[in-house]
C-alpha cells in the first residue's frame, strides 16, 4: 500500500490537469519559490493558446501562464523532446506575453515583468550545470559595471536595474541532475526527473505534492488518460531515438558505399595510368594512348 502511495503523477500532467486549479497553487507556488529564489504567491492563471487539456493539441509543449502578486506575468513551459529554433521560440513567446499584457495608448511604464521557465527533457546544449539562469544586463565595457538608469517615478527620480524591467530565463536540464536530493531545489530537481518525492520532505510545494498528486488518488477515468499520456510520452520518445538511429546507420552505410565507390575509382584510375605507362614505354604514340586510355596528353607526357 505504500508503494501505492508514494506514486506521484508527472510534473507536465499536474500542470495540464492539477495546478491550474486556485485549491493547487501551493504546488505551483513552492515551485517557482524554489527556482526563483523568492516567495511567489499566484493569483490567478492567464489563458494562452498553450492552455489545450488534451496532449495531443500540442504534445511537445506544455505551458501555464500565470499572474503573480507583484503583478508579473510567469510563463512555465514543459518540453519532452527537442524543437528547432527552440531558444527563438522562447523568446518570441516572452515578447508576446509582454504585449498581451500592455493595451494601446498605455504608457510603457504598464510593460509587466516577465518570468520564462522551461523544463527541458532533452539535451540542449553544452553546459555542466542542470540549472541555468539569464537575464538582461547592461555591463560597462571598460569599467566592468551593471548601468542603472534614472527615470521619473511619482515625482521622484529612481534608478531602477534593467534586470528588474526586462524578462528572466530559466532553463531547467532535468536529465542532467544526477546529485542525491538533499536541499529543496535537489528534491524539485528529484521530483521532475523520476517522480519521487520523499515522505519527509520540507520543500515548498512538494509536500502539498505528496498529497495531491497522488497516482491513485485520481479516479479511474483521469489515471486512463494519464497513463495513456505516459505511453504517449514513450512513443514519441522512442520514434525520435529510432529515427536517430537510422539517421547514423544510413550514414555510416553511405560512407562506406562512397568509400567503396571512391575506392574503385582510384583504382580504375591508377590502372589507366599502369597502362600508359607501358604503353609510351613500347614507343606508342601519345594520340593512340589517349585514345586507349582517356588519359590526356598533358597527363601521358608527366609518366
Amino acid at each position: 500500500m505504500e508503494e501505492l502511495q508514494d506514486k506521484y503523477v508527472r510534473f507536465d500532467w499536474a500542470i495540464k490537469r492539477l495546478l491550474r486549479q486556485k485549491a493547487n497553487f501551493d504546488v505551483l507556488e513552492g515551485f517557482l519559490t524554489v527556482f526563483l529564489g523568492e516567495k511567489v504567491t499566484i493569483l490567478e492563471i492567464l489563458e494562452s493558446e498553450s492552455n489545450q487539456l488534451s496532449a495531443e493539441d500540442k504534445f511537445n509543449r506544455v505551458d501555464i501562464k500565470a499572474r503573480n502578486s507583484k503583478d508579473e506575468i510567469i510563463i512555465i513551459e514543459i518540453q519532452n523532446t527537442r524543437e528547432l529554433y527552440n531558444l527563438e521560440r522562447i523568446l518570441y513567446g516572452v515578447a508576446k506575453a509582454i504585449t498581451e499584457h500592455i493595451s494601446l495608448g498605455e504608457t510603457y511604464y504598464k510593460v509587466k515583468k516577465i518570468y520564462s521557465i522551461s523544463v527541458l527533457y532533452f539535451d540542449i546544449g553544452k553546459g555542466n550545470d542542470y540549472l541555468y539562469y539569464g537575464q538582461n544586463h547592461f555591463v560597462g565595457v571598460h569599467t566592468g559595471d551593471h548601468l542603472q538608469v534614472n527615470v521619473k517615478e511619482r515625482d521622484a527620480i529612481v534608478s531602477p536595474m534593467p534586470a528588474e524591467i526586462f524578462p528572466e530565463y530559466v532553463l531547467i536540464r532535468v536529465n542532467e541532475f544526477d546529485k542525491v536530493a538533499v536541499t529543496p531545489l535537489e528534491e524539485w530537481m528529484k521530483y521532475l526527473k523520476d517522480g519521487t518525492i520523499r515522505p519527509d520532505t520540507t520543500a515548498p510545494g512538494l509536500s502539498e505534492a505528496r498529497e495531491k498528486l497522488k497516482y491513485f488518488s485520481m479516479p479511474p477515468k483521469e489515471r486512463m488518460a494519464y497513463d495513456e499520456h505516459l505511453s504517449a510520452v514513450m512513443i514519441q520518445n522512442d520514434v525520435l531515438d529510432s529515427a536517430k538511429l537510422e539517421g547514423k546507420i544510413e550514414g555510416r552505410a553511405e560512407g562506406r558505399a562512397e568509400g567503396r565507390a571512391e575506392g574503385r575509382a582510384e583504382g580504375r584510375d591508377e590502372e589507366r595510368f599502369s597502362i600508359a605507362r607501358n604503353m609510351k614505354q613500347l614507343g606508342i604514340p601519345v594520340d593512340v594512348i589517349v585514345k586507349s586510355t582517356g588519359l590526356t596528353s598533358g597527363e601521358i607526357e608527366t609518366l
